[in-house]
């Protein structure tokens, strides 16, 4: 029989080999669930890996839902590693959108392109100001962060569902419950003709230098890590739990709310009741696919990427719901789950020892 046995130290190899065996289980996973929806499963993982990225304007699409993924991802990754369980990014991200959107609608049709840097900050300070209610109830109450930050997601649906559906809603719109469509000058400067590609992008490659310098090279990274490692050797090093909440939540938040200004002045162009797309969520199993680690959560950001683009092609070109989105993401999450238990046990073959004694 098949048995865990524990291993001395955790696995270095698995910590890297786990996340590329977790999607290979997801991708014959996958081949299973199309049989049993009566679909081809050549085409359906054509439309999942090779579609997305089969075009120059399809690379664009999908650096477009990369950017969001990655930039929520850095900051959750400074959170999970400081032991503090920011579950409401969507939420920051939604602000964050408001309040950029909120910038961009008071911006007159002479504004200069220098807007889009006070709509870039506002999305930031949105961020930050949703994610520090979470960390105030935590510090000064000791709430748990982990339903707060989730029950303010909700919170932050309604503020905007208010807004879009009253005071922003667009006069000349028809009744849609959406504001009116920024003005060009607001717009997020695009890094190709005929893309959508923004510089957003650009800003996530920049983010993920910076939190490597961050984490690894710097004393505040290191206290960061440390806190959330082991506490106790934090308190007795002189490291600020307060502080290193604080600065997680922050810098989670900011990041959330960064990408909502990015993409709500950037592919949306408006504010809708449509901004929440989910990303908040998935940027968690991206963080996890990526081991918290800048780089390997850009790798992890693309294939969550590809989940999405891969879901909206199933829906229009093989009549799949697009719940298939979900489906894949949520394989990859517990098959990842799944197989990080390699990296504290071994697998061994034993025998039953009833055998072994009549043997």
């Amino acid at each position: 029989m098949l048995a865990l046995e524990l291993r001395p130290e955790p696995s270095r190899f698995w910590s890297l080999a786990s996340p590329v065996l977790a999607l290979a289980i997801t991708v014959v996973l996958g081949v299973v669930l199309f049989l049993a929806l009566g679909k081809d499963p050549v085409r359906g993982l054509q439309v999942f890996f090779w579609e997305p990225v089969r075009s120059p304007y399809a690379l664009g699409e999908l650096m477009v839902k990369t950017t969001p993924l990655l930039l929520i991802a850095l900051g959750l990754a400074v959170c999970f590693r400081s032991n503090v369980w920011n579950i409401g990014a969507e939420g920051q991200f939604v602000i964050g959108a408001v309040l950029a959107g909120a910038v961009a609608l008071a911006a007159g049709k002479d504004t200069t392109r220098w807007i889009v840097l006070p709509i870039l900050l506002a999305g930031v300070a949105g961020g930050m100001a949703w994610a520090s209610l979470t960390a105030f109830l935590r510090d000064r109450f000791n709430a748990n962060e982990i339903l707060v930050s989730l029950m303010l997601v909700y919170v932050a649906e309604q503020v905007l569902g208010y807004l879009v559906f009253g005071p922003f809603k667009d006069p000349a719109g028809y009744n849609f419950p959406q504001s009116k469509t920024f003005e060009a000058a607001t717009q997020i400067p695009r890094l190709m003709t005929g893309s959508r590609m923004t510089i957003g992008l650009l800003i996530a490659l920049a983010g993920v230098a910076a939190l490597w310098v961050f984490l690894f090279r710097t004393r505040a990274g290191f206290a960061q890590q440390v806190g959330g490692l082991a506490p106790a050797a934090a308190r007795y090093a002189g490291f600020s739990s307060r502080r290193a909440l604080w600065t997680a939540l922050l810098v989670s938040g900011g990041a959330a709310g960064l990408a909502g200004a990015l993409e709500v002045a950037g592919p949306i162009g408006q504010l809708t009741p449509y901004v929440p797309a989910g990303y908040g969520f998935a940027a968690i199993i991206v963080a996890f696919v990526g081991r918290l680690h800048p780089v390997g959560m850009v790798f992890s950001a693309v294939l969550m990427s590809m989940f999405y683009i891969g879901g909206e092609l199933a829906q229009s070109r093989l009549g799949l719901p697009n719940s298939i989105t979900g489906v894949f993401q949520g394989l990859l999450l517990f098959t990842l789950l799944a197989c990080d238990t390699l990296m504290a046990y071994r697998v061994r073959w034993t025998h039953w020892p009833g055998r072994q004694g009549a043997a």
